[in-house]
């Protein structure tokens, strides 16, 4: 059993990948191919958006996305203390200083009502994670955000195709940013990322910075980046995308499966917060004695992860000694995400189930 069996995916789409593949081989425009446009095109089309903006990684467009804002030195950015080490380390690599904050332990998602006390004269930004799969609660984020004029840049990496009352992810804010991890539901066979807006002049900005800060040929107005999407790799999303909606329906009936089959035993199954769908970019229990619970996991087979196994403020690249938040503490010590993809059989989700329950048995916790 696979944790995230990209084999499967790619068994289905072999004729389709190939003849990507071939086709850029033959045109031979392996930097800025016309797959990097036709993907733009057609994502930005997908959310409604007037500019997507391809470039070489979801870490890649949060750092893009702050400079393009004019965010570095003496500036702090409002992020989940429960992430990813990029939502913290991108504030970093800019300058900025990130600043902390809790999470609704139920979703793992950022709690809106620690906003106030963390803004300082200093903020310039809140960037929300739309994290697991489904998008935070924007509209309690973007009126906190609108009476303080700051900036919101929703880090939609692992939500990309999910919704919040009826409006895509990545589509939120001003900016949103989003991954093509090999592992997300939308992902790539290599690193990759975008960029989103509806803002003509941000739109510009941002390209420029991720090419050099080009302005135009051989003139460079700021200093930027080299931050490319692959042609390959936008060849590979395109051919990916034609199944997307399919493989977001089977991830649905996935965690569906999984929340009946888990029911009667001791774990806190995912929650869906209201106006929300989710792609069910991980499948995250949380439960006590997680350690030995995966330890037995392991020996009957069944792949498992930690995301996350530390709040960002106990990250020593990104650490905090000050903060502790209480949420983030006791998730991180919890949870447990199960195997997860669009091709995970019921018969394989069964034995997930079993396993689980053995191991919560052996452990005293069923």
């Amino acid at each position: 059993m696979e944790f995230i069996d990209l084999a499967a995916q790619r068994a289905r789409l072999k004729p389709q990948l190939e003849a990507a593949v071939a086709a850029v081989m033959a045109h031979g425009r392996y930097v800025l191919g016309p797959e990097v446009a036709e993907l733009e095109r057609r994502l930005a089309e997908r959310l409604g958006v007037a500019h997507c903006i391809g470039c070489a990684s979801g870490t890649d467009a949060l750092q893009i996305a702050l400079r393009g804002l004019g965010i570095g030195p003496a500036d702090e950015v409002i992020v989940p203390a429960f992430s990813f080490i990029a939502s913290a380390a991108c504030v970093r690599l800019v300058g900025a200083r990130p600043v902390y904050v809790d999470i609704e332990p139920r979703t793992c998602l950022l709690a809106p009502g620690g906003l106030e006390a963390a803004i300082t004269p200093r903020t310039r930004a809140i960037l929300p994670v739309s994290l697991f799969g489904q998008c935070a609660d924007m509209e309690a984020i973007a009126a906190v955000a609108e009476r303080h004029g700051l900036a919101v840049v929703e880090d939609a990496a692992q939500s990309f195709g999910a919704t919040r009352h009826g409006r895509p992810s990545g589509a939120l804010t001003r900016l949103a940013t989003t991954s093509f991890f090999p592992s997300k539901p939308l992902g790539a066979y290599g690193d990759g990322g975008a960029l989103f807006t509806d803002d003509d002049d941000l739109a510009a900005a941002l390209r420029s910075i991720a090419r050099h800060g080009e302005m135009d040929a051989c003139r460079h107005g700021r200093l930027g980046m080299n931050s490319r999407l692959d042609t390959l790799q936008a060849a590979v999303l395109l051919v990916k995308l034609a199944v997307f909606d399919d493989e977001l329906a089977r991830r649905r009936a996935v965690a569906e499966r999984y929340d009946r089959l888990l029911a009667p035993l001791a774990v806190t199954r995912p929650a869906l917060a209201p106006g929300n769908t989710s792609v069910h970019a991980q499948y995250s229990i949380q439960l006590a004695g997680r350690d030995a619970v995966r330890a037995r996991l392991v020996e009957a087979g069944i792949p498992t992860a930690v995301h996350y196994p530390a709040p960002l403020y106990r990250q020593p690249a990104v650490a905090d000694p000050t903060c502790r938040l209480a949420a983030c503490e006791a998730v991180s010590a919890r949870i447990l995400c199960l195997p997860m993809h669009p091709y995970l059989k019921e018969e394989q989700q069964e034995r997930v189930a079993e396993a689980l329950a053995t191991a919560l048995e052996a452990e005293g916790g069923a």
